[in-house]
């Protein structure tokens, strides 16, 4: 019986996407949900996965072409088909089953990446996984142990990809050209956006972050323990504070539809997160209504997600307003840029100790420079100032975001 594979539904805010890999070749037998290709959006990666046992028949999709929504892609032959031959030796490291003399080597999507980035073999790896599946760490435990190997070892025995590299350009000044990822294209694509078609401005101010800090020395065991392993971390707090700052100047929650002003009677907050594929940004629903802990559960959640590129689309559509901390990355001040069609975005940074004049006294303190951008056409200086001293006093004391003050 022949069925058709086609492209999945998209939803409104992803209008196509690419074949990024196929990892079944045409009468290559496969079992019923199977990974069988990979297809690129600009948000998350799409698994496709076999509808029942069989076969491919033949790819009408190739790797590397578009697709749309629901558009036909490949036919499937279901039934028992014979195992076709182990790959020849030498297979490309991209392929997503590769053959290791007579077992067969499956690679998650991310390991797959990572292993392309950088240079590892499939030969040099053992899956560790289920059914024998290479994974991330897999491929981390090689590049790690490449590090203990001799300098002049690794120059006397390049890889395949450096020979070819060497042998296509003469001396020292050499360049390599590789195309953008669709994520890193749509993100360089939204970011100019933002600064061509918005009047962004970012206002700055710092906070005192020793409450929250004492708050968290003291109660992290206890918080741990009572939520299953679940850590305070700083990101909870701040999400608290936006939200109830942002009940209060509604407009940063806002958003501009051509002449028209959106306002969300709702607080759902993205939180930018870095991943192998670059930045994206999950959203956390109704913010209003979780509690620390099922923020940073929460969190933690897209943060392994993110890792292991299953992020789906609905983790990361829509959006009221964004939270990015670039502190994590030792970063003292920046100005981040908006996530349109949303008003606001906050900027944390790295906590630093510095001397503060305190009651005419100097003091050493840890402290974070905080930025909002902002969209000036619906947000006024004066809102856009207010709302940061909400979250700055709210953060220099933690009682105000239980109270609501």
């Amino acid at each position: 019986m022949t069925i058709e594979i086609k492209a999945p539904s998209f939803p409104e805010s992803v209008t196509d996407g690419t074949i990024a890999t196929w990892y079944k070749k045409p009468g290559e037998a496969c079992l019923r949900d199977e990974l069988i290709a990979d297809i690129e959006t600009d948000k998350v990666v799409i698994e496709i996965n076999a509808p029942a046992q069989g076969a491919l028949a033949y790819i009408l999709k190739p790797e590397g072409e578009t697709v749309i929504s629901d558009e036909l892609i490949a036919h499937f032959e279901a039934g028992e088909i014979a195992e076709s031959p182990p790959p020849a030796v030498g297979i490309n490291e991209l392929e997503a089953e590769a053959s290791i003399g007579n077992a067969e080597l499956i690679i998650s999507p991310a390991a797959k990446k990572m292993m392309a980035e950088n240079k590892v073999e499939s030969d040099e790896v053992t899956g560790t996984g289920k059914a024998g599946r290479v994974t991330k760490e897999d491929v981390q435990a090689v590049i790690e142990q490449r590090k203990t190997i001799p300098a002049e070892a690794v120059k006397d025995t390049p890889s395949a990809p450096t020979a070819i590299a060497e042998a296509e350009f003469s001396g020292d000044r050499t360049k390599r050209r590789v195309p953008m990822t669709r994520l890193r294209a749509r993100v360089a694509e939204r970011l100019l956006n933002a600064t061509q078609t918005t009047a962004m401005l970012t206002t700055f101010n710092e906070v005192n972050m020793q409450p929250v800090m004492e708050l968290r020395a003291k109660y992290k065991a206890q918080f741990e323990k009572t939520h299953n392993g679940t850590r305070l971390g700083f990101m909870s707090f701040f999400v608290r504070a936006a939200t109830e700052a942002l009940k209060r100047f509604p407009a940063v929650n806002a958003s501009i539809d051509e002449q028209d002003i959106v306002y969300h009677g709702y607080y759902d907050i993205g939180v930018a997160v870095s991943s192998d594929r670059g930045l994206v940004v999950p959203v956390l629903r109704d913010t209003d209504s979780m509690s620390l802990a099922s923020i940073e559960s929460k969190i933690r959640e897209f943060g392994g997600k993110a890792a292991d590129g299953k992020l789906s689309i609905d983790d990361m559509t829509g959006g009221t307003f964004t939270i990015t901390n670039g502190g994590v990355f030792g970063s003292l001040m920046s100005t981040p840029i908006l996530n349109p069609p949303q008003t606001g975005i906050l900027g944390m940074h790295k906590i630093q100790d510095r001397p503060m004049a305190v009651n005419g006294e100097v003091k050493i303190l840890p402290m974070m420079n905080l930025a909002l951008s902002y969209d000036h056409r619906l947000i006024d200086g004066k809102e856009a100032v207010q709302f940061l001293v909400a979250i700055k006093e709210m953060i220099e004391d933690p009682a105000r975001i239980l109270l609501e003050l």
